[in-house]
């Protein structure tokens, strides 16, 4: 049962790897480039594929689990994670570069603005064909002889962020997503189909998704132009202090002490007494000196 279990696994490994393989040399034609550049939500390193050419950019992200890995053939791979690639708009990446030009206030050139000594590989952002198609979205432009100069512009970004957002909200609406109380906590398990979900609750799950490559200021501002409410956290019940304010009152009980007298407090019964502690109370004790009167200090006699 076990072997057989191994053997479906390797085999669905073998096609995972193969799909990877296909799709990857079938964005165009020769080879593909992974680039580390800069994230535009987080300003952290991460990774990206360019397909040949620079024309189209891939977003790479691993899913991973503890303690997780693969048997292949007849050795195993402690590295258990699964790489999968989806297609980014290189907008998104621009935007942090164009918004730090665009602080000047002038046209400039996008090479002089989308430059990075942490992540050279941005500028690879230049050569992609949908980035300069689409950068007039996010940015005004003039043109100077053959050149092109460009000057970050908030409220065509935000526009445009505005028909992401409800682009993907009408997405959202056709799938099989739960936005509203179908949802439960972070584990984003679907209990039951949402029948009932607010507009509000679709434009807030889309705005959410659109924010992953959002900076948090631009997210904010972006949640404004939406018009979106802000959301009330509820007010945390806030348990009773147990400092004890001084006053001049006397101090009462924090406890009901009687209940030890109630017939529902039972009693521990008295210790069994053994037969020598027996015959010992049958002793007529008359006359008899106690223990402790043998350790009292002597009281001295004055003398005459």
């Amino acid at each position: 049962m076990l072997s057989r279990y191994f053997e479906e696994l390797s085999c669905c490994l073998y096609f995972i790897y193969v799909y990877v393989y296909l799709f990857l040399f079938s964005l165009h034609d020769g080879d593909p480039n992974f680039v580390k550049l800069r994230n535009p939500a987080t300003g952290a390193a991460s990774q990206y594929l360019f397909s040949s050419g620079d024309e189209r950019v891939y977003e790479v992200k691993a899913f991973a689990e503890d303690f997780h890995s693969w048997f292949i053939d007849q050795t195993v791979q402690r590295d258990g994670r699964l790489l999968y690639v989806t297609p980014v708009d290189p907008v998104f990446l621009l935007l942090p570069y164009l918004q730090r030009g665009g602080a000047e206030g002038k046209f400039q050139p996008l090479q002089h603005m989308v430059m990075d000594e942490d992540y050279p590989g941005c500028t690879r952002l230049l050569k992609c064909t949908q980035a300069l198609e689409s950068v007039h979205h996010v940015a005004d432009e003039k043109v100077v002889g053959d050149q092109k100069f460009h000057r970050y512009n908030q409220e065509k970004t935000l526009e445009w962020l505005k028909k992401k957002v409800l682009n993907t909200e009408s997405a959202v609406k056709k799938s099989d997503l739960s936005v509203g109380g179908g949802v439960k906590s972070t584990t984003y398990v679907r209990v039951k189909r949402e029948t009932d979900a607010a507009e509000e609750d679709y434009l807030r799950y889309a705005h959410g998704l659109i924010s992953e490559y959002l900076s948090e200021e631009l997210s904010k501002d972006l949640h404004k132009h939406l018009q979106l409410p802000e959301i009330s956290s509820p007010k945390e019940v806030e348990p009773p202090s147990k400092k004890r304010k001084l006053s001049d009152k006397p101090v009462e009980a924090g406890e009901d002490y009687t209940k030890f007298n109630s017939a529902d407090f039972v009693r521990k019964p008295p210790k069994k007494m053994t037969a020598a502690q027996k015959s010992l109370a049958k002793v007529d004790k008359t006359g008899m000196k106690s223990m402790s009167d043998f350790f009292s200090p002597k009281v001295k006699q004055e003398k005459n």
